[in-house]
C-alpha cells in the first residue's frame, strides 16, 4: 500500500457566510465522509486543519512574508494521509470530499519514502 496526502485548498470568498445550520450540516458531511475512509482502515494519518491567521513564508535571501500566499486568494486549509494500492484510488476518495460542495479542491501527491526509486 502506498500513501497519498489529500491537500484541501479552498477560496477566499469574504462575501460568503455561511448559516449556522449548513456550517453543521458541512461538520456533519465531513465527519461522515473521514469516517468512511477510517471504516475501511485507508485512514494513514488524520491530518490537522491548518491555521490561515498564523502562518509565514521563508524565501532566500531571508526575506519573510506573512502567509503562503500574498497575491493569490486561495490558501491551504488542510489534509489528511490516506492508504491505498493506487493514486487513482486515492482520488476516488478524494472525489467525495466535502469540500468540494463548497468551492474547494483536494490536490493529491504520493507520499515519496526514502526506499521509493520512482
Amino acid at each position: 500500500m502506498k500513501e497519498f496526502v489529500l491537500i484541501f485548498r479552498n477560496s477566499e470568498n469574504s462575501g460568503a457566510k455561511p448559516s449556522p445550520e449548513q456550517m453543521q450540516k458541512l461538520l456533519t458531511d465531513w465527519m461522515d465522509w473521514m469516517g468512511s475512509i477510517a471504516a475501511q482502515d485507508k485512514l494513514a494519518d488524520k491530518g490537522n486543519r491548518l491555521s490561515m491567521s498564523e502562518s509565514k513564508t521563508v524565501k532566500p535571501g531571508n526575506i519573510i512574508t506573512d502567509g503562503p500566499y500574498t497575491e493569490v486568494k486561495e490558501f491551504i486549509n488542510g489534509y489528511i494521509i490516506v492508504r491505498t494500492e493506487t493514486i487513482d484510488k486515492a482520488v476516488e476518495i478524494a472525489s467525495a470530499c466535502p469540500i468540494l460542495n463548497i468551492g474547494g479542491n483536494v490536490e493529491v501527491r504520493k507520499v515519496v519514502t526514502p526506499d521509493d526509486h520512482s
